[in-house]
């Protein structure tokens, strides 16, 4: 107990950092520059970054030389952090923290190397989906390994008035399921999933259209990757009006397309956005450590 009053009392007494928040010349995301996160933040440093995220969606904190343990500490001032289901990509003593690499080692891989490879939002298969990711980079290729990030406010603003209003009330259902087999056909080291693990995600219905919790703007909330169907639609009906849905959400005017430096950390809302992973050459290596924070059930 000592130590976790005196942790927080020196992050509440911390100083001020003098950090900059950069807009980028893209429809969405700022980067963060000065920012120390091996270093106590405080209060209204802390508010400084809350704001940041609500206001961009995406950030990416440059050059941060943080262990693991700091990577989750940081994570979690935001919230209660998910424990993904393949556990089989856990980080070492760090289960909070998902594995995102290409990389094998003595013949097998030491985490997840087609993740991302359709746009979604992370989690949108549970009833409570993910407030927010954040991303960090261990080890770059020289050439690939971009990622995209698409804003649903802008795609959902974007559409036609009747189309909003055709949409508004519609729920969708969202299977982590709904891809696996085709992504292990193509990547046979994906582990197949025991009966434990299909437990822990079964289907979840969610509004087509989520309210974003903390700033009340609406965004469309359906992706290619875990959306199965329009709840309540024929299939020939639901599968037409997902694909548009699809096509629209992420066209090049809501993207913002990230090229990796060094030890970026990037923090993404999922409440607003969706991601895609362009794609790294299979001869180079790749590895990225990610948490994911719990959010609230979608309205």
């Amino acid at each position: 107990m000592t130590a976790v009053l005196s942790r927080a009392t020196s992050t509440a007494e911390a100083p001020a950092q003098p950090f900059e928040v950069r807009p980028f010349d893209a429809p969405v995301g700022a980067e963060i520059v000065g920012l120390d996160i091996a270093e106590p933040i405080n209060a209204a440093d802390f508010q400084r970054i809350h704001r940041a995220h609500l206001d961009h969606h995406v950030l990416v904190f440059r050059d941060q030389r943080i262990t693991p343990a700091q990577h989750i500490d940081f994570s979690r001032r935001f919230g209660p952090l998910e424990i993904h289901v393949l556990h089989q990509f856990q980080l070492k003593n760090h289960p909070e923290i998902l594995i995102v690499s290409n990389i094998k080692e003595n013949g097998e891989p030491i985490g997840l190397g087609d993740a991302g490879v359709y746009w979604h939002s992370d989690i949108s298969y549970k009833p409570n989906p993910s407030l927010g990711s954040l991303l960090h980079a261990q080890e770059l290729p020289s050439e690939g390994g971009d990622t995209l990030f698409a804003d649903q406010h802008l795609a959902w603003e974007a559409l036609p008035a009747e189309l909003q209003q055709r949409i508004l009330p519609l729920k969708a259902e969202h299977s982590y399921l709904a891809k696996y087999e085709e992504l292990r056909a193509k990547n046979p080291w994906r582990p197949k999933l025991s009966q434990a693990q299909i437990d822990q995600v079964a289907p979840a219905v969610q509004p087509v259209v989520r309210t974003h919790p903390e700033t009340g703007r609406k965004a469309l909330f359906v992706s290619e990757h875990f959306t199965t169907r329009i709840v309540g639609l024929p299939q020939g009906e639901s599968d037409a009006l997902l694909a548009e849905l699809f096509a629209h959400s992420v066209k090049p005017e809501f993207v913002y397309r990230h090229t990796w430096a060094p030890h970026d950390l990037v923090f993404w809302d999922n409440r607003s956005l969706m991601h895609l992973a362009a794609g790294t050459p299979d001869h180079l290596r790749r590895r990225l450590n990610r948490t994911t924070i719990v959010g609230d059930t979608p309205f």
